[in-house]
């Protein structure tokens, strides 16, 4: 069955990025790490459905309190013609500008997210975020960002602007399921690893801050009892880092 073919690949990819980026996820997270213990921020940017893997960490059950998102305005599912969002993305320039909506300062972590990598967008991020003295996390697919030529002026790609670049093993073009007859791949990769990458770079900082003896500023549900009283109390104590409440 074709369903079965792309659980197989899905499965698959998913045990490639356990298995290879686990140095890549604790250096990611020691950044968290640091930014955290010393009163910093951390911020989170991608454009199109690359924003899903940040939507996944931002007010997120069992996530990080302190993840901000930077709206990739112009290029997500509220935009109509929706095919507009792939030229907006390749526009130099307009990624400084999108940073330059969020209060980002030294010591700070940006975690950018592009599968392809090629895009002047999020290369824009990452370049401004540096400058400004921030660290930068980057997540793409390293064979993809390889198979393709860069969109940004400087020639640069995504991977060439990180301190930490996480694999997220999606192939070229990103879709991996062959369907018998049919030529074109169906059934993307990105987001089932991007998503599984985010969580398990939550997952590995909020273990280095325990063993430290820090209290992580993680997110109950809602929907337990308690948990509205729990998570108010951590977003009042931490409320000068968290700049998606107003």
């Amino acid at each position: 069955m074709s369903a079965q073919a792309y659980f197989r690949e899905a499965m698959a990819a998913l045990e490639r990025v356990a298995a290879t980026q686990a140095d890549a996820v604790g250096r990611a997270a020691e950044l968290l790490v640091e930014a955290i213990a010393g009163d910093g921020a951390i911020y989170g940017f991608g454009a199109s459905h690359s924003f899903m893997m940040i939507e996944e960490m931002v007010y997120r059950t069992g996530g990080l309190m302190l993840v901000n998102p930077i709206y990739p305005h112009g290029m997500n599912l509220a935009v109509r013609p929706l095919t507009s969002t792939s030229q907006i993305e390749r526009i130099p320039g307009l990624g400084r500008e999108l940073l330059a909506t969020a209060p980002v300062k030294a010591g700070d972590v940006v975690i950018v997210i592009s599968t392809s990598g090629r895009n002047a967008v999020p290369v824009d991020v990452a370049l401004a975020a540096r400058e400004r003295g921030a660290h930068v996390i980057g997540i793409t697919s390293l064979a993809y960002t390889r198979g393709v030529s860069s969109r940004h002026p400087s020639g640069k790609k995504l991977m060439d602007c990180c301190e930490v670049t996480l694999d997220n093993g999606a192939p070229v073009g990103d879709a991996a399921a062959e369907i018998p007859g049919f030529p074109q791949k169906v059934g993307p990769l990105s987001s089932v690893t991007g998503c599984a990458l985010v969580n398990a770079l939550a997952a590995e900082t909020v273990a280095r801050l325990a063993a430290r003896g820090l209290t992580p500023p993680v997110f109950m549900s809602a929907n337990l009892d308690g948990g509205d009283a729990f998570n108010a109390r951590l977003l009042r104590e931490n409320a000068h880092r968290i700049h998606y409440l107003a």
